[in-house]
């Protein structure tokens, strides 16, 4: 008699600190963490687990709230993310594991990506490889919030896409974008339906070329419109970025 197996599809939320990491994408003799994730999954359900994340961070990059969905034939139990905790190395932590519909997509069922840069305005020991330490030179920080209200008025990034990928289209939908100050501490938050590789670090880097008065505000709809990524600034240092939401309509 023929048996027949019915897959069912989860939805895993985990955070990871990206030091050691060379990004979330598996790649050849380099450390990921999907590599981590998937053999932490497959050494637990005692089968080969692949994952599809949310998007793929850089080396470096941190996700304070990301996604990742898998398929099993195996229905778990509510013990699953406590087990894969306890196996995965410190800098991975799984928030909760849950069933979605078959054809729900981790990656393309996504509305927005939320992230944060963080640049410390003073020299601070305890931040040292958790923002970018920018303090030798004032930010001003009204000129960076003004350019950011011309993002809005652009879909087409290129300029600030990494160069040579196998992107598609360069096209995004900006949500959200702006600079809050606390303390000695600068936040810029950005929301997008989606975002090119390096293009957070590579806004970043351009903002604070505008805050320092390299560029001034009505510079970056030259930048934006050259289509050229050499027209914009230097990415900002990886270790100041977090991914910090991603929205789906469950």
């Amino acid at each position: 008699m023929r048996s027949y197996y019915i897959t069912l599809r989860y939805f895993i939320e985990f955070s990871y600190n990206g030091k050691n990491y060379f990004g979330y994408q598996i790649q050849p003799d380099a450390i990921s963490v999907q590599e981590e994730l998937e053999k932490a999954l497959s050494t637990i359900l005692r089968e080969e687990i692949k994952t599809t994340g949310a998007g793929r961070t850089d080396t470096g990059v941190h996700a304070k709230k990301i996604f990742a969905h898998f398929d099993t034939e195996k229905v778990l139990d509510a013990e699953l993310p406590r087990r894969l905790n306890s196996f995965l190395p410190p800098d991975i932590s799984i928030e909760r594991i849950f069933r979605v519909k078959d054809n729900f997509h981790a990656r393309f069922d996504a509305t927005f990506r939320t992230y944060e840069y963080y640049i410390s305005l003073v020299k601070n020991p305890f931040t040292q490889e958790s923002a970018w330490q920018h303090w030798k030179r004032p930010l001003d920080i009204d000129a960076m919030n003004k350019a950011c209200k011309i993002l809005f008025e652009y879909e087409d990034f290129t300029s600030f896409a990494k160069l040579k990928t196998d992107n598609k289209t360069n096209i995004c939908k900006m949500y959200r974008a702006e600079w809050e100050q606390n303390g000695s501490e600068l936040k810029f938050t950005v929301s997008a339906n989606r975002f090119l590789r390096n293009m957070v670090r590579a806004i970043v880097g351009t903002m604070v070329e505008i805050g320092t008065g390299k560029l001034q505000p009505e510079d970056l709809r030259k930048v934006i419109e050259d289509k050229n990524r050499n027209a914009a600034g230097t990415s900002a240092p990886a270790h100041g970025l977090y991914l910090v939401d991603v929205g789906y309509e469950f």
